[in-house]
């Protein structure tokens, strides 16, 4: 009685480790947009912390026009770039992974930092060539850092920051 109490308490805890597990890997299948993909057994993730502009006009335009008087063919234009990195550097690749508190957002898709197997996180990569914008509504744990990169491609003139 006693062995299988043990027993019981050993897989227990395996379990709930596993359902709290940090990272899980998966190979790349679909790229979406910018900041979107598709990760074999898993489904749609979204990069935790950035925002890419959408391919098509979307009522997200009007923040970027207003907040940074950012134009509207600047806008697909970074689009597109932001996805045809994406596409060249993530499509096929098995990468890694990293959740935060929030696992996922209000349409079912997994929220995750994404490492590429050279151990490069890809959200803060889409943030250093100005091919991304810092999501400052929610709160999550590379915060600060991805709004000192988003800064610097600012200062630099990169990407969606081009005047």
């Amino acid at each position: 009685m006693l062995r299988q109490s043990i027993l019981a308490a050993i897989f227990l805890t395996i379990l709930t480790i596993s359902a709290h597990a940090a990272t899980v890997n998966g190979k790349v299948l679909w790229i979406y947009d910018g900041d979107t993909i598709k990760v074999k057994g898993l489904g749609k993730v979204r990069l935790i912390g950035i925002d890419t502009p959408e391919y098509n006009a979307s009522s997200r335009d009007n923040f970027y026009t207003k907040k940074y008087n950012i134009k509207a063919e600047q806008l697909r234009k970074i689009s597109r770039l932001a996805k045809k990195y994406n596409l060249k550097h993530v499509k096929g690749k098995r990468v890694k992974l990293e959740f935060d508190r929030t696992k996922k957002d209000k349409y079912d898709r997994l929220l995750a930092y994404v490492f590429l197997p050279n151990g490069t996180m890809l959200n803060e990569k889409l943030l250093e060539k100005g091919l991304a914008t810092v999501f400052r509504r929610y709160n999550f744990r590379h915060k600060k850092d991805f709004l000192r990169l988003e800064k610097k491609a600012k200062k630099k003139k990169l990407g969606i920051w081009q005047p």
